[in-house]
């Protein structure tokens, strides 16, 4: 079968197509024919850097794609199913390839008004969005959330999460994503990078930030007492819970991780329209490189999604 794999570090261009043995699922695996796959900023990062582990793994988290086999004891999936998700994170998975084994617990039926190339681009950023508000955070109707980068990929799904969850979003993004942002539903939209939004954003209750660096320290400065920053950006963001502590702040940094509850949510939301994504470019698989070169902008709206398989 055909998988992307790298044997340096480096940029966008270490990224190639190779022949490799098509794998076996293990016992409470499937084995997935993937159709498309979600690139992701931490894919960028582990081809860059090596993630966490500082070690060359296969890249790609975000899944779509139909049942081929089913190891032993699955009683979840059949084959012929169209299941999504995020198999294995923060473990390497190895999505970007024709096919690519999960265990079963980590995926989900695919609803039924979402193509492959929305799927494949939907579980990262929708998990990491869910686990932020509502496992980590416990967003609750009426509470003030301001989603920053809300065009991005995980804002996007943040914003909608919180209103599906009854918050008043507020969004930050640039002037000409204003419109896209307050389609997803966000009830305000400030432009960074003409207003400080410290300076606009009050009685916040949770932030979910998608930045890093300055932007923990100043998103302080929005909460309410009580109010939480959800750090996403780097393990070095851990240190704000020292600065938030002594204010009667809250900050905790979190790494999304496979989750099948999380899952079934995201599919729920999905079907009943509450959660959309929104595909900003699509790229056959043999050039997940020109994938990572848009994706190292950071200047797209919603997300990039290598399409493995056609007819999607």
């Amino acid at each position: 079968m055909r998988a992307i794999r790298q044997d340096t570090f480096g940029g966008p261009e270490v990224l190639r197509v190779i022949d490799v043995d098509r794998p076996e699922p293990g016992p409470a695996e499937v084995l997935i024919r993937v159709h498309a796959a979600g690139v992701n900023p931490t894919d960028s990062w582990h081809r860059a850097l090596g993630g966490l582990r500082g070690a060359i793994t296969p890249l790609g988290w975000d899944v779509s794609g139909v049942v081929e086999a089913v190891g032993l004891g699955v009683t979840l999936f059949a084959p012929g199913d169209e299941v999504f998700g995020m198999p294995r994170h923060p473990h390497p998975a190895a999505t970007y390839a024709e096919y690519v084994t999960a265990p079963a617990r980590h995926l989900a039926h695919k609803p039924t008004n979402l193509s492959h190339l929305e799927a494949g681009g939907l579980p990262l950023v929708a998990l990491t969005a869910w686990q932020a508000l509502v496992d980590t955070a416990d967003v609750r109707p009426g509470q003030r959330v301001l989603v920053h980068a809300a065009a991005g990929g995980v804002g996007q799904a943040a914003v909608q999460i919180a209103k599906a969850r009854g918050a008043h979003v507020v969004g930050t993004a640039r002037a000409d994503n204003h419109e896209f942002v307050r389609g997803l539903g966000a009830d305000e939209v400030i432009d960074y990078t003409t207003t400080a939004f410290e300076e606009v954003a009050r009685d916040i209750d949770v932030v979910v930030d998608t930045i890093g660096g300055e932007y923990g320290p100043r998103s302080l400065r929005t909460l309410r007492p009580g109010g939480i920053v959800v750090s996403l950006a780097s393990p070095a963001e851990a240190a704000l819970a020292d600065i938030a502590r002594p204010l009667g702040l809250r900050a905790q940094f979190m790494i999304v991780e496979a989750d099948r509850t999380g899952m079934l949510a995201i599919a729920d939301l999905a079907r009943e329209g509450a959660l959309r994504v929104h595909v900003d470019t699509v790229v056959p698989l043999e050039s997940a490189s020109k994938a990572h070169e848009i994706a190292d902008t950071q200047r797209t709206r919603g997300k990039i999604v290598l399409e493995v398989a056609q007819n999607l």
